[in-house]
């Protein structure tokens, strides 16, 4: 586990519980560098001082809070770690709520667990003990990463989790999406094919069957290049057509008992890559299957193995 990203305590009414935070979730995401496009090596991205247009190192700059136009006010790291501010150093719990009053699906943030002290063990698999067997969520505030953030704490496992919310104000309102004015109206035995649709798929959920598949193809794509390979794909998808949603839903069924997915009626298969070798390496390859070939021709006519003979490269 790597180093703590907060300490402090949680304070659970006059009990006070030490612990150290730690993120919960690390980014496997795809990233690029920016490379020069005569010598292909990264490209170093420069800090300019807007008055003298002098290049300043990394180390030198400074933080400064804006309070009006072009007026600033620096603002020192003991600053930052001295603010008047309790959720700077305590994770304040003011409520405890059910779990199904919280919106997931848009509050939630991050995920951190947390870590007892050891003196504070006892009070911490309390308050996890006594979450579970309320099955309440805990409400609260912690200061981090320059802002203060609405966070809740939950049981999970053997331990807590921490997941900041978006505040209030953040979540956006749906009324400028182009949705319809009033309910559409949907056929019976539509709604029936649906539901056994959903319940034919339906698993118990399994993290572990997912994978990231866009990471995987591009790690290919570059490794093909690295090799001097290219990767070609087939023609583009035709444009979509007007669905049969009637029919769609019964093949989908189908396939769904079969243990397998079926194609969208308005939407073609996905075209599959293929490597395209370079002259110089197809004729090596052509090479070794025409010596393998007559080996294996050798071997059936005196039906003995014939001796290999390393062909240099």
């Amino acid at each position: 586990m790597p180093r703590s990203m907060w300490k402090g305590a949680v304070s659970f009414g006059m009990v006070s519980i030490p612990v150290r935070m730690y993120l919960a979730t690390e980014s496997r995401s795809v990233s690029f560098r920016s490379l020069c496009p005569c010598h292909q090596q990264p490209i170093k991205q420069k800090r300019h001082c807007s008055v003298t247009d002098d290049v300043l190192e990394w180390k030198d700059v400074i933080k400064g809070y804006e309070l009006s136009k072009d007026q600033f006010v620096i603002i020192e790291d003991e600053d930052l770690d001295n603010l008047p501010l309790p959720t700077a150093r305590t994770l304040d719990i003011t409520e405890f709520v059910d779990a199904s009053e919280i919106d997931d699906e848009l509050y939630l943030k991050s995920a951190y667990y947390l870590e007892p002290e050891k003196t504070g063990l006892k009070p911490f698999y309390l308050l996890k003990l006594a979450l579970e067997e309320a099955g309440r969520v805990a409400v609260g505030k912690i200061a981090f990463h320059d802002r203060e953030h609405m966070a809740t704490l939950r049981p999970h496992g053997k331990g807590v989790v921490v997941n900041t919310l978006h505040w209030p104000d953040e979540i956006r309102e749906m009324e400028d999406l182009n949705l319809p004015a009033e309910e559409i109206k949907i056929d019976q035995r539509e709604m029936a094919m649906a539901r056994m649709l959903i319940d034919n798929l339906t698993e118990e959920f399994d993290p572990a069957r997912y994978h990231d598949e866009y990471r995987e193809a591009l790690e290919k794509v570059a490794e093909a290049k690295a090799e001097g390979h290219t990767i070609e794909v087939g023609e583009d998808a035709p444009a979509p057509r007007v669905m049969d949603l009637m029919a769609a839903l019964k093949a989908s069924v189908e396939a769904s008992k079969r243990g397998g997915k079926a194609t969208p009626a308005n939407q073609a298969r996905p075209p599959r890559p293929r490597v395209v070798k370079d002259k110089k390496t197809e004729a090596k390859e052509t090479q070794a299957e025409q010596a393998q070939a007559e080996t294996t021709a050798a071997e059936e006519r005196t039906g003995k193995p014939r001796r290999r003979v390393a062909r240099a490269s």
